[in-house]
C-alpha cells in the first residue's frame, strides 16, 4: 500500500463510538486520536544521536477511550463528583455545580455528598501520619474537600438559605475536621460572616426609598380619554422638574453612567438564575422571589426603555424640530453604548425609538437630519431577527475576542481603559437560549435517569456568562450623582400612556412615509427552528419571520404590542375613543416563551444512537416547538410548548391553558389559530392534528381566542 510521507491525514480527533451503561448509569463513548511521538532507531529516550529522518516522516497516533456520564439516578451523579475521572471528563463538576438546582436542591446534594464525622479516638491515641500527607484520611475525603472548595469559590450563593444558613453550617462542621485551617474552611468560614453582614444591610436598605423613585409628582397617573390628555399636555407644559434634566447632559455622560448601571447589575446576576426551568417560573403563583438579580436586570432595560420614551415624549407642546433633536441625541447615545460596548442599554435605546408611540411620529422623523437617521438604521441592524438573531450573536463573539492591551500609563476612565472592558451583553439572548433548551430537551430520561447532557448544553451557556462578567469588572467607570439623579427624575410612562399621548402629539394618519425604513421587528426570542436547527439547507420549520412590527421593550410583564409599522400604508391607526388593552393595532407582537408544557420532570425513552429531539444542527421530522398566547387583557406573554406529529388541537389547547395558569373554562371554549404574516391568522379544526394542519412556511407563533358563545371568563392565576 503505497503511503503519502510526511502528510497528516485529516481525521477529526474525537469521534462518537456509542453508549456504555455501567452501575445505572449511561456513558457516551468517544475515540479521541492524539498524536505520538516516536523515538528514531537506534536512539534512546535521553540519549543525543540525531533523528532518523526516515523515521520522521510518518507520523503515529495514538487512541484513547473517552467517557462522558450522559444520564444517571441521583445518588451516581454525585458519586461521580468524588470519583470521577477529571482527565476524561473535566466538565462534569462544573457542570453539576452550576445546573444542579435545576433538578435537585442544595442540602439534598450536601446530604449525599458529606460524609459522617469519624468516632472519637480513645484517649492517648494520636492520628497517624504518612509520607506526603498532614492527615490520614482516604482518597474520598480530599476529593470531597476539592468539590467543596470550587463550590464556595464559584457559587457561593447556593448556601445562601437565611436565617439559619444550615446547609453552610454543615459545610463548616465537616471542614472542621477533615480539613481543619485549610483554605475551604476559611472560605466557608469567611462566607458565612458575609451572609450575616449581608443581611444587616438589608434591613437598613428596606427603610431607603426606591433609588428609582422620582421626585414628587413624577409619577402622576394620566387620564385615559383623549380630552383628558389634552387638558393634561396643557398642565404638562408648565411643569418644571427640579434640576437638570438627562438629555442637558453630554452624551458621554449619559451613556457612561448607563453603562455603570449595566455592568453593575449584569455582574451581579446569578448564572442558575437564568435556567430555563427556573426563569420559565417567575409568573407562577407564590413564585415573585424568583430570579431576583435577573429581575432586576430587566427592570433596569425597561427603565431606560422608560426614560426614552419619557424624555420624547414627555413634552407633547414641542415642534416636531425639538422632538427631533431628543431623537437625535438617544441616536448619539447608542452610538456610544455601542462604542463602549454595551449591548444592553444599547438594545434598550433602540426598542424604544423603535417602539410604535415614538416609531409613528412621522413630523418628527422627518425633521431628523440624514446621518443620525443613518446611525439609527444601521445600530438596529445589530440586534435583526434574521438568522436567529445570526447578527448580533458574531457582533458579540467579536467583541469578546477584542484584546486592548492596558497601558500602565493609561488614565483612569480615558477611552482605551474602556474599550479595554466589557462587552456588557443582551442578557434576553441567553434567556432565550436557555429556556429553548429546556423546552426542547426532557429532564428524565427513562428507568428515572437525570438527562445530564441536557445540563452540559446548558452549562455551556452559563460559562459564556461567568466568562463576560469576569469580562466587564475590568470596566473604569465612576459613578455621576447628576446623571443618576436626572435618572431617577425622569417620568416613566406606561404603554397605554405612551401610545396616547403619541396620538395627541400627532393624530392618527394612513401612512408615515417620514419615519426610518428599517428591519423593525427586533424579537425578544426566537423561533426554536431557527435556534435549534440549522442545516446546512433550508430549514422545514419555514422561512423568517416577516417582520411587522417595531420591537417590544424586555419585560417580564406583559410587554408592548405596538403592531404594525408606521410606513405601511395598509395599517391606520384606530379612532380615538376606541378603547384597547394593547395600545396600537393588534399584529404579531414579542413574546417571550415560558419554559416547558408540563410541570415537572418529563420521560422520554433513551435512545442509544442520541436523543430525538431538535439538537443543535439537526432538524427534527416529527417535533417542533410552537409558541401560544392567550388572547385577552391580562398580558401577551408566549408560552412554548413541545409540539409532535401526534398531538390533536385539545390536547395543544389543554397544555396551553395549563402554562398559562387558566383553571377555566377547559380547552372545549376556546380556538387556535396560527399567526400568519400581514396580520393574518389561521384557523386550526377542533380535531385537526396540529403539527399538519399548521402551516409550515409561517412562524410557530399561535394565539388562543374564546369561542363566542363561551359562558365563563377565563379565571387566570397571577402572580
Amino acid at each position: 500500500m503505497d503511503r503519502t510521507v510526511g502528510k497528516e491525514l485529516n481525521l477529526a480527533p474525537l469521534q462518537d463510538w456509542g453508549e456504555e451503561t455501567e452501575d445505572g448509569a449511561v456513558y457516551s463513548v468517544s475515540l479521541r486520536r492524539q498524536r505520538s511521538q516516536r523515538l528514531s532507531p537506534g536512539e534512546r529516550p535521553g540519549g543525543s544521536q540525531a533523528p532518523n529522518r526516515a523515521a520522521d516522516a510518518f507520523l503515529h497516533y495514538r487512541t484513547s477511550k473517552v467517557r462522558a456520564l450522559r444520564a444517571a439516578p441521583l445518588e451516581r451523579l454525585v458519586r461521580e463528583l468524588v470519583s470521577g475521572d477529571r482527565e476524561q471528563d473535566p466538565g462534569f463538576v462544573p457542570a453539576f455545580l452550576a445546573t444542579h438546582r435545576a433538578f435537585v436542591p442544595t442540602a439534598r446534594v450536601l446530604g449525599l455528598l458529606l460524609p459522617p464525622p469519624p468516632p472519637p479516638l480513645p484517649s492517648g491515641v494520636k492520628i497517624k501520619k504518612t509520607e506526603g500527607q498532614e492527615l490520614n484520611f482516604n482518597k474520598n475525603l480530599r476529593a470531597v474537600v476539592s468539590v467543596l472548595g470550587s463550590w464556595l469559590r464559584d457559587h457561593p450563593q447556593d448556601f445562601h438559605d437565611p436565617p439559619a444558613h444550615s446547609a453552610l453550617g454543615s459545610v463548616c462542621t465537616f471542614l472542621g475536621w477533615a480539613a481543619p485551617g485549610g483554605a475551604e474552611a476559611k472560605e466557608a468560614n469567611r462566607l458565612l460572616g458575609d451572609f450575616l453582614e449581608e443581611a444587616e444591610r438589608e434591613q437598613e436598605e428596606e427603610e431607603q426609598p426606591d433609588p428609582w423613585a422620582g421626585p414628587p409628582g413624577a409619577a402622576q397617573t394620566w387620564p385615559s380619554s383623549p380630552e383628558g390628555c389634552m387638558e393634561e399636555e396643557e398642565g404638562f407644559q408648565g411643569f418644571v422638574p427640579k434640576g437638570p434634566e438627562l438629555l442637558d447632559f453630554s452624551v458621554d455622560e449619559v451613556a457612561e453612567q448607563l453603562t455603570l448601571m449595566d455592568v453593575e447589575l449584569f455582574s451581579r446576576v446569578r448564572p442558575c438564575e437564568c435556567l430555563g426551568s427556573v426563569w420559565s417560573q417567575r409568573d407562577r403563583p407564590g413564585a415573585a422571589g424568583t430570579a431576583p438579580t435577573v429581575r432586576a436586570t430587566v427592570a433596569q432595560f425597561n427603565k431606560v426603555t422608560g426614560c426614552v420614551l419619557g424624555s420624547v415624549l414627555g413634552a407633547p407642546g414641542l415642534a416636531s424640530p425639538q422632538r427631533a433633536q431628543r431623537l437625535e441625541k438617544w441616536i448619539r447615545i447608542a452610538q456610544r453604548c455601542r462604542e463602549l460596548r454595551n449591548f444592553s442599554s444599547l438594545r434598550a435605546i433602540l426598542s424604544a425609538l423603535q417602539s410604535n408611540p415614538i416609531y409613528r411620529l412621522k413630523r418628527s422623523w422627518g425633521a431628523v437630519s440624514r446621518e443620525p437617521l443613518s446611525t439609527f438604521r444601521k445600530l438596529s441592524q445589530i440586534f435583526s431577527d434574521e438568522n436567529n438573531h445570526l447578527s448580533s450573536r458574531e457582533i458579540l463573539s467579536q467583541e469578546e475576542a477584542v484584546e486592548v492591551p492596558q497601558q500602565e500609563d493609561t488614565p483612569r476612565g480615558s477611552l482605551t481603559s474602556k474599550l479595554s472592558s466589557g462587552p456588557v451583553p443582551y442578557l434576553g439572548t441567553f434567556l432565550t437560549d436557555l429556556v429553548m433548551l429546556d423546552t426542547a430537551l426532557p429532564d428524565m430520561l427513562e428507568g428515572d435517569l437525570i438527562n445530564f447532557e441536557k445540563r452540559r448544553k446548558e452549562w455551556e451557556i452559563l460559562a459564556r456568562i461567568q466568562q463576560l462578567q469576569r469580562r466587564c469588572q475590568s470596566y473604569c467607570l465612576s459613578p455621576h450623582v447628576p446623571i443618576l439623579a436626572a435618572l431617577r427624575a425622569q417620568r416613566q410612562l406606561s404603554e397605554e400612556q405612551s401610545y396616547r399621548i403619541s396620538r395627541v402629539i400627532e393624530p392618527p394618519a394612513a401612512s408615515c412615509p417620514s419615519s426610518p425604513h428599517i428591519r423593525r421587528h427586533i424579537s425578544l426570542t426566537k423561533r426554536l427552528s431557527a435556534k435549534l436547527s440549522r442545516e446546512k439547507g433550508s430549514s422545514p420549520g419555514g422561512s423568517p419571520r416577516d417582520p411587522s412590527s417595531p420591537t417590544s421593550r424586555l419585560c417580564i410583564c406583559p410587554s408592548l404590542s405596538p403592531g404594525s409599522p408606521p410606513s405601511s400604508p395598509k395599517t391606520k391607526d384606530p379612532p380615538l375613543g376606541t378603547p384597547t388593552a394593547s395600545p396600537g393595532p393588534r399584529g404579531p407582537s414579542t413574546k417571550l416563551p415560558l419554559g416547558p408544557d408540563i410541570p415537572g420532570p418529563r420521560a422520554q425513552a433513551l435512545p442509544l444512537s442520541g436523543p430525538h429531539v431538535p439538537l443543535s444542527g439537526q432538524q427534527s421530522s416529527d417535533t417542533r416547538v410552537i409558541r401560544v398566547s392567550i388572547d385577552n387583557d391580562h398580558g401577551n406573554l408566549y408560552r412554548s410548548i413541545l409540539l409532535t406529529s401526534q398531538d390533536k388541537a385539545p390536547s395543544v389547547v389543554q397544555r396551553a391553558l395549563q402554562k398559562h395558569n387558566v383553571v377555566q373554562p377547559g380547552a372545549q371554549d376556546y380556538q387556535l389559530f396560527q399567526v400568519l404574516p400581514g396580520d393574518r391568522e389561521l384557523l386550526i379544526p377542533d380535531n385537526a392534528n396540529v403539527f399538519y394542519a399548521m402551516s409550515p412556511t409561517a412562524p410557530e407563533d399561535f394565539v388562543l381566542r374564546r369561542k363566542e358563545g363561551a359562558r365563563h371568563p377565563p379565571s387566570l392565576s397571577l402572580t
